[in-house]
């Protein structure tokens, strides 16, 4: 068994409010929970208007699944133009 992490760090560039990046992460974590069947949440940078830490989780039997599940999340977020994304990290357990 395979657990996959992925951990990104974007930026909000149109937030004005915590309101507005929460929106936007909200929209951003459905779409991934309902798209790819991942576990998704906010892990970081909850109180900053323009920052936010989302972090991806599946589970699998093959690394490979698992690493091209976590990349089409990743390409997903990459191509949100409401969002830049400034870091990633995957890692599998």
């Amino acid at each position: 068994m395979v657990i996959g992490v992925l951990t990104v760090n974007l930026m909000v560039a149109d937030a004005n409010s915590l309101k507005d990046k929460r929106q936007v992460v909200k929209s951003l974590l459905d779409v991934a929970r309902n798209r790819f069947n991942v576990s998704a949440a906010e892990l970081g940078d909850l109180d900053v208007w323009r920052r936010s830490e989302l972090g991806f989780a599946c589970i699998s039997n093959d690394q490979e699944v698992a690493n091209t599940l976590l990349n089409r999340v990743l390409s997903y977020m990459d191509s949100d133009p409401r969002v830049s994304v400034e870091s990633v990290h995957i890692e599998f357990l």
